[in-house]
């Protein structure tokens, strides 16, 4: 256990892979940080960086953690600032390496890697299934033999109990696979305030933290309903956490940063992903979002505090994804007058080429969205009666990649035989 602090703080750099840059080497510099975080892996990121791993054994994980280290390690190892990031995506060993590699290429000698796996159970899936876990599809029910012989990936979310032993370890970077985007923080609080996994009201409250910020600005005023109040986007604050022993804390950004942190925005990113919000289910337990009191705290400061919470269930989350044939995409610009019909006719006259080219699509696996005619609002708000221009999607999916490949060259002669 370490020695408890008052508080802590917790800031998230990036909130998905491809996040900016500019996150992490923000927080660094412009105010006092003792953990960042770094939640880069979503469902659809697992799968791509599967079949990244698959063309090349070197890759699948996240590459932007790399690049980032060089930026601010530094400053990090100079002012004591820790780092966690599920940033090993499908591949730990070559996550590993390469941030050794960096940290080498930058002259950081002595910095203590924690490396956390056990995420993947590819090869444990048979074993399981025949000890009777039914491993169904959490959306349809589906049984998992519908689809296990097209398995590419599976990787079960795991907790902060791991994390947490790599920081009593000594670790200064913890790097994980699928890790539950809440855990992320979750660890640091834990391991700083000595809190055991059956403390569930803390470790609720820290989850409920680690929802907040993990989408990094999107609970500083990204992607605001009200982003008329939000002042200067170009340098929106990345949230900043101050953590205290109780399990309350409070959600701010560093001062002269943009954004806006009040009730409205942190309750928006609370709704985020949201199940039944009297049982949010984490490896690390389950949290009670209906107990949850906000209130302003100052200026760009909310404070949260009275989260209630259960112990975990008997069972994990397990992301898989598999292969299901191919597609294909086409983005055209169609102006109008008429444009929402010229564009039912060009999808209309590719589909038909096809077929005259042997390359018939069946109407179930096309795909056709025309933005500018209530694509987003569709039943929610009235449709433009005619909209001068739209951009038009234009798509197909199947197993045979000759067929799709048709449609790529049926494209570009609607340019001059289209409407």
């Amino acid at each position: 256990m370490n020695t408890a602090k008052k508080m802590i703080r917790v800031a998230n750099a990036q909130g998905f892979w491809g996040d900016s840059l500019l996150g992490p080497k923000r927080l660094v510099e412009e105010g006092p940080v003792d953990y960042l975080t770094f939640d880069y892996l979503s469902e659809i990121t697992m799968s791509i960086m599967q079949k990244q791993r698959m063309r090349d054994p070197d890759s699948g994980y996240a590459r932007d953690f790399i690049k980032m280290l060089k930026m601010i390690m530094p400053q990090c190892r100079n002012k004591g600032i820790k780092l966690i990031a599920n940033a090993a995506g499908v591949n730990a060993p070559a996550c590993l390496a390469a941030t050794k590699q960096a940290l080498s290429e930058i002259g950081l000698s002595g910095v203590r890697i924690g490396i956390v796996e056990g995420d993947d159970i590819l090869d444990r899936l048979d074993a399981l299934t025949n000890e009777g876990e039914a491993l169904v599809n959490m959306d349809t029910g589906a049984d998992l033999a519908s689809v296990k012989d097209d398995i590419i990936s599976a990787n079960v979310y795991i907790g902060a109990a791991s994390i947490v032993e790599a920081l009593q370890q000594g670790a200064d970077i913890v790097i994980t696979g699928r890790a539950s985007d809440p855990s992320l923080a979750v660890a640091p609080l834990a391991y700083e305030f000595g809190w055991s996994f059956e403390d569930y009201d803390k470790i609720a409250a820290a989850t409920v933290l680690g929802h907040i910020i993990e989408c990094g600005p999107q609970c500083t005023g990204g992607n605001y309903t009200d982003w008329r109040n939000v002042k200067d986007f170009a340098h929106i604050g990345f949230p900043v956490v101050e953590a205290y022993e109780d399990g309350s804390f409070v959600v701010t950004k560093h001062d002269g940063t943009g954004g806006l942190i009040n009730v409205e925005s942190v309750t928006s990113q609370l709704l985020y992903e949201l199940g039944d919000p009297a049982r949010y289910l984490s490896p690390d337990c389950v949290a009670d979002f209906t107990t949850i009191q906000m209130e302003q705290d100052g200026a760009n400061r909310v404070k949260v505090h009275s989260v209630k919470g259960l112990p975990a269930t008997d069972s994990f989350k397990v992301s898989m994804s598999y292969a299901n044939g191919y597609k294909i995409l086409a983005t055209l610009c169609i102006s109008g007058p008429d444009a929402i019909e010229k564009a039912h006719i060009v999808s209309d006259m590719v589909f038909a080429r096809m077929k005259m080219l042997g390359a018939d699509i069946p109407e179930d696996d096309r795909f056709l969205e025309l933005f500018g005619s209530n694509v987003l609002y569709k039943g929610i708000v009235e449709s433009p009666d005619q909209p001068h221009e739209i951009l038009m999607r234009l798509g197909a999916k199947g197993m045979d990649a000759s067929k799709l490949n048709v449609m790529s060259s049926e494209i570009a002669p609607v340019l001059t035989s289209g409407p």
